[in-house]
């Protein structure tokens, strides 16, 4: 979903857990842009407060955002945006590489160790010392609250993925996914799955969660190593699309094959595919492993090569789409065939940089369907109106630095989410 100092002027790009709304870092501050329809990019806010800014995440449609800045990598600045005011900020005891959010937990990455805070009060909860190198950060936090999924890397040397339970802060399992250093993991919206690729970029495997079984396995390529930048699922993880630094982007189908092998319409491919099944068995097993496994299911040719992007798969106007920000400031939307894939066709680009003037001018599609209403972030507790607090974590302990906060209301520990108006749908934090 992230992906860090993509171009001039641009730090950083980042979609939201529903894939909404577009978070992008610059030298002069950053912006904010809702990306529910087609033919129309909004910039719902834009700040020049904080320069260089390479991390900026928003929680879902919510005012809170969370930025990082390389005037202070090692702080971390908690705003609601549509107020102007800051919730709180944190210092920590190294830069600050990644930040991920979901409706209870935000987590913080450095090189060596990750801290997990309850969101609705930034209570420290949890730290995780001694974490294998991780110098780009890389991590993934399920979006669905009610299983808190977290994955890093376990190992600075192959491809092992930690997956930790970040509502009751213990370790599920430990998955080997690669021989090759991570690169990529995500989940999938319900937090069911989770993709991976290693540095190699060569393989994307996915994986059950909990049971961090292997369900697919999908080849990129094979002419060619390469870095992949970003993966992301459709919001029915139906879809799987993985952007790096080449000119191809590509999309796997999560279609599980009948166990009899049958297809409802047989086909040419289909057949071929048998064979090949029925041949592996007499061929060596990296030979056979390698014939095995699906190709994309449809393919994007970027405008671009060599230039770090981020992706995701998203369903706007009700039909699904691919969006691709790019590190030269501009947003790309394709449309996707989901019944026959193939190579997917650009129907809009958005510059992310200009005047309100420039975006008008950028090209009109012909869909017209007006943008759907943003989603409401619930279980807050009201904010003091002191100001901003600055706690710092020592970064040793536990509970390094955390403070605690003023007592939450009932309605927080219900099962599930409580609506609540915008203006007050953002966690802050009263800390003593």
């Amino acid at each position: 979903m992230e992906t860090g100092d993509i171009g001039p002027g641009l730090c950083c790009a980042s979609f939201n857990q529903d894939s909404t709304s577009l978070a992008v870092g610059t030298k002069t501050g950053y912006r904010l842009f809702s990306v529910t329809s087609v033919d129309k990019l909004d910039c719902i806010h834009e700040s020049t407060e904080t320069p260089d800014v390479y991390i900026v995440e928003r929680l879902f449609s919510s005012s809170l955002v969370v930025v990082v800045s390389e005037s202070m990598p090692r702080r971390m600045n908690v705003y609601h945006f549509k107020k102007g005011t800051e919730i709180c900020n944190y210092s920590y005891s190294n830069n600050i590489l990644a930040v991920r959010l979901n409706r209870q937990r935000l987590v913080v990455c450095l090189e060596e160790s990750i801290y997990i805070h309850n969101i609705k009060d930034m209570k420290l909860l949890k730290t995780l010392l001694n974490t294998p190198s991780n110098p780009s950060g890389l991590c993934a936090l399920s979006i669905n609250h009610s299983n808190s999924f977290l994955a890093y890397p376990g190992s600075d040397t192959i491809g092992e993925i930690i997956v930790y339970d970040a509502n009751n802060l213990s370790t599920v399992t430990m998955i080997p996914a690669h021989d090759s250093p991570l690169a990529a993991i995500t989940f999938s919206a319900s937090g069911t799955k989770l993709a991976s690729a290693s540095e190699r970029g060569t393989v994307i495997r996915v994986f059950s969660i909990p049971e961090g079984l292997r369900l697919f396995e999908f080849r990129r390529g094979m002419k060619r190593y390469v870095n992949i930048s970003s993966l992301s699922f459709s919001p029915d993880a139906q879809f799987l699309c993985a952007s790096s630094n080449t000119e191809t982007l590509h999309i796997f189908k999560l279609k599980q094959h009948s166990p009899s092998g049958e297809e409802d319409a047989p086909s040419w491919s289909a057949y071929v595919g048998k064979m090949f099944t029925a041949a592996s068995s007499y061929l060596p097993a990296q030979v056979s492993g390698m014939m095995s496994q699906d190709r994309a299911f449809a393919t994007v040719r970027l405008q671009m090569a060599g230039q770090k992007n981020v992706c995701t798969l998203a369903t706007i106007q009700k039909l699904p789409r691919l969006l691709v920000a790019s590190s030269d400031g501009q947003l790309f939307i394709y449309n996707i065939d989901p019944q026959d894939g193939g190579e997917c066709t650009l129907v809009q680009k958005h510059r992310l940089f200009g005047s309100n003037k420039d975006w008008e001018e950028t090209e009109k599609c012909e869909l017209t369907e007006p943008p759907q209403a943003c989603q409401s972030y619930a279980a807050t507790v009201a904010i003091p109106t002191s100001g901003p607090v600055t706690a710092t974590l020592t970064g040793y302990s536990e509970d390094g630095g955390a403070k605690k906060g003023e007592v939450i209301p009932e309605h927080e520990f219900a099962a599930g989410p409580v609506c609540l108006d915008d203006e007050t749908e953002f966690p802050p934090v009263s800390i003593r």
